[in-house]
């Protein structure tokens, strides 16, 4: 297959009034996780130039099934976070500190650090 698992459809709607397919979860060592483009929580447009609108959930299952060797995706990616069990994470956002937060900082200690030792030398 292509490794990853679908939901929604006109018949199971994932997001209210949205009857849009999505990518809920993408196996590992799968061939959608080899390529690395596709991310959990994307909205799949097309497949094979096929419009996925209006589909039942069934239908577009079939599309994926009977896609080929050679498969193009047209997607949407979500910008922000969805409710639902899409997967953790899929806006992109660690939920930590940025980066520059942590730097900055540090590397003001450092340099503070190595004045005092520079100066403590100097007095020796």
């Amino acid at each position: 297959g292509l490794g990853f698992n679908i939901v929604g459809g006109t018949d199971q709607q994932y997001i209210a009034n949205d009857s849009s397919i999505y990518v809920s979860w993408i196996k590992k060592d799968g061939a959608a996780y080899l390529d690395g483009r596709l991310q959990e929580g994307d909205k799949i447009l097309a497949i094979n130039g096929k419009d996925l609108k209006d589909l039942r959930h069934k239908d577009a299952v079939e599309l994926f099934r009977n896609a080929g060797y050679y498969v193009s995706l047209k997607i949407q990616r979500r910008l922000q976070p969805q409710n639902g069990p899409v997967g953790h994470g899929g806006d992109g956002e660690s939920g930590g500190l940025p980066l520059a937060a942590i730097l900055v900082p540090g590397l003001a200690l450092a340099a503070t650090a190595v004045w005092i030792l520079l100066r403590y030398r100097q007095r020796m």
